[in-house]
């Protein structure tokens, strides 16, 4: 059987095939580009668990003794005798100052001194001599005394005349005024001695003072520990009034001051159940490195500044090698306290808006939702949330600035640190 086509019917089927398939190409480019794929966040789970709470100080290293070289004596500085920046041991002479003008006073003291000690011996001579005519004295005035007990009766008898007696009389009486004589020389003499003693220790202290003056041309180190650099040069004249010439300091332990205010020290000692001297201590670097050593508080100082309202702390860390160096700054950080059962989010997650903190959470749907929340402390890289999040839901860490409320999003799971 033949079948015939007429050609107005095959022009209209050639027309409505690429019609067609036109038409349809359209519907599935409009149905693709009205359903997006949703947006992929990363999402972190809200953490729950007992952390430490830190606190962090901003202080100023400072040796442990720090001792000020200064000149004491007046003279021309001849030698350095360390290298700035060394190790010294106590009593390492560090410099010299120029000991000529001080050896001679010394000297001369010295023969003030010997001076002195003649005239001493002089004077307890001079007494011995006194002493001995005193005593002739009273043995001459003894005798005389004797004459005259024996020629008074004598004289009444007749035996002898009374010219005789008169003499022994006026004998005694001078015998007896020399007696009083030389008690007033043993006097003298031995006053002229304790003039000569006080002479003696005057002289004495001269040479020691001359002594502590040539000792003081030599400055040596008062301790063991890391000498600084000089403030003077060799051949400059240095007096009492030039200043420090310079430290030396001991290292190890080394001290950490810093300032915390009266409020926070009344937290950190209330009840008086917190030893501070059995908190670790963390030093944190100007770099923001960790100092490896764990430190201790050491003390707090007597007041509180009435124009800061804050007490000084000090903290001692450990130092072996002089790794660290007085001026230097660091913060002082330290466990206080714990949180139990504490909420936990990453900082990313966490928007600060108008004063306030908000994150978006993804609920069971996969579906947005923005939250206002109250922050605690800083742990690390973490918040911990006080208030308006619970325990295992899930916030936006990472693609929070694509999502909005109500928005399906696809969450993977968030990877600190990549």
């Amino acid at each position: 059987m033949t079948t015939a086509f007429k050609k107005s019917d095959v022009w209209a089927a050639v027309v409505l095939i690429p019609a067609a398939l036109v038409a349809a190409g359209c519907t599935s480019t409009t149905s693709a580009a009205g359903s997006p794929p949703p947006p992929q966040v990363e999402v972190a789970a809200v953490e729950q668990r007992d952390v430490p709470i830190y606190h962090a100080w901003i202080g100023t290293l400072d040796g442990m003794v720090n001792a000020a070289i200064r000149a004491q004596v007046t003279g021309y500085l001849l030698s350095q005798d360390y290298a700035e920046g060394s190790f010294v041991r106590k009593g390492q002479p560090l410099f010299k100052i120029d000991p000529r003008p001080f050896d001679a006073a010394l000297a001369q003291a010295e023969g003030q001194l010997a001076q002195a000690r003649g005239q001493l011996a002089q004077a307890k001579a001079q007494l011995l001599q006194y002493e001995a005519q005193l005593a002739q004295s009273v043995a001459n005035q003894g005798r005389t005394q004797l004459d005259v007990d024996r020629y008074t009766p004598l004289v009444k008898q007749q035996a002898i005349t009374q010219q005789d007696l008169d003499n022994a009389v006026q004998n005694n009486i001078a015998n007896t005024a020399q007696i009083e004589a030389s008690k007033a020389s043993v006097e003298t003499a031995k006053a002229q001695i304790e003039a000569s003693a006080a002479a003696v220790q005057a002289a004495q202290a001269a040479v020691d003072a001359a002594k502590v003056n040539t000792g003081f041309t030599h400055l040596n180190s008062p301790i063991d520990g890391i000498a600084g650099v000089a403030q003077v040069q060799v051949g400059n004249l240095v007096t009492p009034a030039s200043g420090v010439i310079t430290t030396v300091s001991t290292l190890d332990p080394i001290k950490e001051n810093f300032m915390v205010g009266e409020q926070e020290y009344l937290s950190l000692t209330r009840g008086g159940g917190n030893d501070l001297s059995k908190v670790p201590l963390e030093l944190i670097l100007a770099d923001e490195s960790t100092y490896p050593r764990k430190g201790k508080f050491s003390f707090a100082d007597r007041q509180v500044s009435q124009n800061t309202g804050a007490i000084q702390l000090t903290g001692l860390f450990p130092n072996p090698g002089n790794r660290l160096r007085p001026g230097q700054y660091g913060k002082v950080r330290a466990a206080v306290g714990t949180t139990t059962r504490a909420l936990l989010i990453p900082q990313r997650a966490v928007t600060e808006l108008q004063g306030g903190y908000q994150v978006a959470v993804v609920d069971s749907a996969n579906k947005i939702g923005i939250r206002n929340v109250k922050l605690g402390d800083r742990i690390g890289s973490t918040w911990i949330v006080a208030e308006g999040l619970k325990a295992g839901e899930r916030v936006v860490a990472e693609g929070a600035q694509n999502a909005r409320p109500g928005m399906q999003v696809s969450p993977k799971p968030f990877v600190e640190g990549k």
